[in-house]
């Protein structure tokens, strides 16, 4: 019988001041950048925003989900596979909310093998699993939408 006890494999540590026209530092130093409303939106060029670093995260996070998969298939990725994540900031009502987008291109799989690796990679993203049922991501190969039940 598998064990469900949660082991904690890594904690990051990250501080932010002045909100979205602040600044955030990590714990190692590695992220120490300035903070800004989307330039779109009114922000100041040259500064990132949390929508962007979610996005380069979720995108990582996801890759090595595929990863994983085509490892315990016995498979490997192709060194150019790439993993896309836009992620969009909504207003509804009074609040705010997020949506994903995954795109996913594996170069070397048939469409039907790519989706299913996709799938799988889906249920074991610490962000997929992280996010389900709490904001909207869309699953697509190649730019297009696929469906994320089986």
């Amino acid at each position: 019988m598998a064990s469900t006890e949660k082991k904690t494999l890594y904690t990051a540590d990250a501080t932010a001041i002045g909100g979205r026209s602040g600044h955030v530092r990590s714990a190692t130093g590695l992220i120490d950048m300035d903070m800004s409303v989307p330039e779109g939106l009114g922000g100041k060029k040259g500064a990132t925003n949390p929508e962007e670093l979610f996005a380069a995260g979720y995108a990582s996070c996801f890759q090595q989900a595929l990863l994983v998969v085509a490892q315990r298939a016995g498979d490997k990725l192709d060194p150019q596979t790439e993993v896309k994540c836009a992620v969009s900031l909504f207003q509804q009502g009074e609040g705010y909310g997020l949506s994903a987008v995954l795109d996913v291109d594996l170069k070397a799989f048939d469409e039907q093998k790519t989706m299913d690796m996709v799938r799988q990679a889906h249920q074991i993203c610490p962000y997929s699993v992280g996010t389900r049922g709490n904001m909207e991501v869309e699953l697509r190969v190649k730019g297009e939408l696929m469906p994320v039940a089986g």
